[in-house]
């Protein structure tokens, strides 16, 4: 027979099972938004007659909302409704994708993506500290499984803009993905408050200069600029590494690749974190990751540099879950400060590490500017390997 407690325990994992179903979709539209950026340019310089230094703002514009309010939320975490943060950051979101379809020319694209990034910001900086709440014991198989469903949305992404495209109009892409927003907003608006054990602490000075020094937040951070350099690298010069060594027809597929190969990478690290614990798939992950480089950009030449392409995705994608994974391990109590180190260190890696890669094509050419990426990925196995043997 079944009692009260009983009764509280379902509706307690319904409303659990929700919470998440609602934090996944948000974090699939927030990687098709930011992965229709790269699609759209070429179709912004032919409707506005946009110049290419202004469509290199484009990426700046969208990070640095982004950064300062992800930041934000992560300093006043615990004294404001996680709730009603996520609520703001979902409906902003969806309403600048919505507002980026209006826009009248280039300069009010890159101010309505400033917004958008803004709105992002404080969503991203909630959604995942929710998460770890919700999944005490189990931060790393979610955190992995949230990462794969941005990848799923950054697939996505760029899909919806060829299919506006011929459907006569690119504004329909941003139009259809802000519509998609609003069934997150009414099923968090109607959601009960989320059944979480503890949450966040507010956070001190007291108590950042105590996240500052904890060695896996020290390890997650120069982890995750070092893999998520390889990535920003990935994904602005990819396809031109392609140029002439794959097919005319093959050139842009091999950023979809990289992509998709992100969906099975990430489900496989969040399963596998459990069994083999963050630090030891951290060195694995890195050292496929190494491999799968050396293999792509030294040996590999025409199809075989796709088949490259998807070993590094595959290895690449659960880096960054796994390192967030364990460092909020470490200390739970301040997850939202923790997930604000890794989205302000990731977003200047990203946008860095192509930056100065870009200086070594104009001195020497592409296929030294990818080997490159042999670097962060020794620094990422270097790091690890002192955290599995100085702290285990």
């Amino acid at each position: 027979m079944e009692t009260a407690t009983d009764d509280e325990v379902i509706l307690e994992f319904d409303s659990r099972r929700w919470w998440t179903l609602a934090i996944f979709a948000f974090i699939a539209l927030e990687g098709a938004t930011l992965q229709m950026q790269g699609a759209i340019i070429p179709v912004l310089r032919a409707d506005f007659g946009t110049s290419q230094w202004k469509l290199g703002l484009v990426a700046p514009a969208g990070t640095i909302g982004f950064l300062i309010f992800a930041a934000g939320v992560g300093a006043v975490a615990g004294r404001y409704d996680t709730r009603t943060l996520l609520l703001l950051g979902i409906v902003g979101t969806g309403i600048g994708v919505f507002v980026m379809g209006l826009i009248p020319s280039f300069g009010f694209f890159l101010v309505a993506l400033i917004l958008r990034g803004a709105f992002s910001g404080i969503g991203r900086g909630s959604d995942r500290p929710l998460l770890s709440h919700l999944y005490p014991h189990r931060r790393g198989r979610l955190f992995g499984y949230y990462d794969m469903m941005w990848a799923v949305g950054a697939t996505l992404g760029p899909l919806a803009v060829t299919i506006a495209l011929w459907a006569g109009n690119w504004r329909f892409a941003y139009y259809a993905l802000g519509a998609s927003f609003l069934p997150v907003v009414i099923l968090i608006w109607y959601l009960p408050n989320p059944s979480v054990d503890g949450g966040d602490d507010p956070l001190t000075l007291a108590e950042l200069r105590r996240i500052s020094r904890n060695p896996a937040v020290l390890v997650m951070a120069a982890g995750i600029l070092f893999s998520t350099g390889v990535e920003g690298g990935l994904f602005t010069w990819l396809t031109t590494y392609a140029e002439g060594r794959l097919p005319k027809s093959l050139v842009t597929v091999s950023l979809s690749v990289l992509l998709v190969a992100y969906i099975p990478g990430r489900f496989a690290a969040g399963s596998l974190s459990e069994r083999f614990g963050y630090i030891p798939l951290t060195f694995g992950l890195g050292g496929l990751c190494l491999l799968s480089a050396v293999y792509t950009f030294m040996l590999a030449s025409g199809l075989t540099v796709l088949v490259g392409v998807f070993c590094l995705g595959l290895s690449l994608s659960g880096l960054y879950p796994t390192l967030m994974a364990y460092a909020t391990e470490s200390t739970p109590e301040h997850s939202a400060p923790i997930n604000a180190i890794g989205l302000v260190v990731s977003s200047c890696s990203i946008a860095g590490v192509p930056a100065a890669m870009g200086f070594v094509i104009d001195g020497t050419n592409i296929v030294w500017a990818m080997r490159l990426l042999f670097i962060p990925l020794a620094g990422l196995l270097i790091v690890s390997a002192i955290a599995w043997v100085r702290i285990g």
